[in-house]
């Protein structure tokens, strides 16, 4: 700002100069006959390249500076934003999961936005500021008439800028708010094509995608139907507000009641005097959608503020300790699931919970992780909440299976080690019983072929068997498995799950979600899980 404010001071003298000796120029050349030859006005045509020359440069500056200053600022939100989102002491995943659609429109095309304000509309009302009474000024001196007429007309643009601006503003929140919807509906389209051609059913949501584009396009046509209107009354205003100078400066200079040099200045200087206000209300239109973006950005930022957790500075050693559920209560949209979970998870043996869908076990595994806070009861590992573990030191203790493994973009040695470097006899152990050896030998690089976002490259059982081998290699003393044998046929399901016993034999704490009798059979502790509760 105080560079855009310095560039502004050098393009309103620049603006003066050019008027004066473009005036001065034109009043000679029709009034003084001695004066018309290129010697007579060299002077005046030297300061006038000068002038022009100047006002060009710092425009370019501005501009430059400008954007580049703008995309910092929105480089910054954006980070400052995601860190927010990601850190799961800052949101948990089920939060995470719910500001998905939403944070996905702001951040990426919404954010985008906020450059023409940034770059645009701020820079504009600091020239407005510095030119527009300059102008007004140097008009009085040279013909207070003109001066006045501008002062009466000038309010006209900022009075109708915001009964329009109002409306923009609506008009273009609806549109973020639209987008987002249109945005969520089709990320969920997005991730359900591979089951969506599985079931040779991959063309029948074609109707459902040109709904959303005529929807999208609706929603936009419509803020800038508005916006583009805008713009022509501020246009129409400003040329009737100087057309009323330029009339009574002619009618003056028929009259004899100024002189021609007065009369080109306050002619030449009065457009420049509303050009600042009618960028302003160009800019206004343009940065709507960043504004209205901006306002969410900053909301998201200061959500993650306030839902930071309490100081989790707490070590402790996992293994050998239990895990203990006191009366866990989760409460999500569907009612409480869990609600009121008491159960135990002994080192030296193998826990199932088990249920029905949605009744709470995954996120029971996520409460134990740490990732998400119950609003009733609380997790021990022995005699210490989770909620004051330190998040690194406790998560280095664990090895963790989530429903959808986790496959990051490398080789498939590099995401065998994603838990760290294992060793070497243990992971090939790991790879047999889970059968990803004879993966591996079917690969065309064998473990170092490469794999792309979300483990393109292997099929869903194959990415299966990587994360389970992953896991089962681990050291860690607490191994939490959610759904581990899926896409698993029954004999590679009763080897996985004998391997998880044989380590909990070993003295390691292992936590399964299942829900097939061969896992009952094998388990140690089955921790039934009911219904989901509905209470208020």
């Amino acid at each position: 700002m105080v560079v855009t404010a310095l560039f502004a001071t050098v393009t309103v003298v620049a603006v003066i100069v050019t008027a004066a000796m473009t005036a001065s120029i034109l009043s000679e050349l029709v009034t003084d006959p001695s004066r018309r030859s290129l010697g007579a006005q060299a002077w005046h045509l030297w300061v006038l390249v000068a002038a022009v020359a100047v006002r060009v440069g710092a425009s370019y500056a501005h501009d430059r500076y400008a954007h580049r200053s703008a995309a910092q600022a929105i480089t910054e939100l954006r980070g400052r934003a995601l860190e927010g989102l990601t850190d799961p002491d800052h949101t948990s995943p089920r939060e995470l999961l719910r500001r998905r659609d939403h944070a996905t429109t702001t951040l990426l095309r919404g954010l985008d936005a906020l450059g023409p304000y940034l770059s645009g509309y701020v820079p504009a009302l600091i020239v407005t500021v510095l030119v527009t009474p300059t102008v007004v000024t140097v008009i009085a001196v040279t013909d207070w008439l003109s001066a006045v007429i501008i002062l009466i007309t000038l309010p006209l643009i900022p009075l109708f800028m915001v009964l329009i601006g109002v409306t923009t503003r609506d008009r273009t929140e609806r549109k973020l708010a639209t987008m987002s919807r249109l945005t969520g509906q089709l990320l969920d389209l997005i991730a359900g094509l591979p089951t969506l051609r599985a079931l040779n059913r991959a063309r029948a949501p074609a109707v459902q995608v040109a709904e959303l584009g005529r929807a999208h396009q609706r929603s936009t046509m419509s803020a800038l139907r508005v916006a583009f209107l805008s713009g022509g009354v501020l246009e129409l205003l400003s040329t009737l507000c100087v057309a009323l100078v330029a009339v009574g400066i002619g009618l003056r200079l028929v009259g004899g009641e100024m002189s021609l040099y007065a009369g080109i200045l306050a002619l030449i200087l009065a457009p420049e005097a509303y050009q600042p206000l009618r960028e302003v209300g160009a800019q206004f239109h343009n940065s709507a959608d960043g504004v209205a973006a901006s306002r969410e950005v900053l909301d998201l930022i200061e959500s993650g503020d306030d839902d930071a957790p309490h100081a989790r500075n707490r070590t402790c050693t996992v293994a050998g300790q239990p895990i203990r559920l006191l009366d866990v209560g989760v409460h999500g949209r569907d009612g409480w699931a869990p609600h009121e979970l008491s159960a135990t998870a002994n080192p030296g043996a193998l826990t199932v919970f088990t249920g029905p869908n949605g009744s709470g076990k995954s996120t029971a595994i996520a409460a134990i992780l740490g990732l998400l806070a119950p609003e009733e009861g609380s997790v021990l590992v022995g005699p210490i909440s989770v909620a004051e573990l330190e998040p690194g030191a406790y998560h280095e203790q664990i090895a963790w299976l989530p429903q959808h493994p986790v496959v990051v973009p490398g080789t498939v040695a590099d995401n065998l080690a994603l838990f760290g470097a294992l060793d070497p006899e243990g992971l090939r152990r790991a790879c047999a019983t889970t059968g990803f050896d004879e993966v591996l030998a079917a690969l065309p690089d064998g473990p170092d072929t490469v794999l792309g976002a979300g483990g393109v490259g292997l099929s869903a059982g194959q990415r299966q068997r990587l994360a389970l081998a992953r896991v089962l290699a681990a050291p860690a003393p607490l191994l939490l498995l959610d759904e581990p044998t899926a896409h698993l046929d029954a004999a590679a399901e009763r080897t996985v799950l004998e391997a998880l016993a044989a380590r909990a034999r070993a003295g390691d704490t292992v936590i399964v979600v299942a829900h097939r009798d061969v896992a009952r059979g094998l388990a140690d502790e089955v921790i039934e899980f009911p219904e989901v509760v509905h209470v208020g």
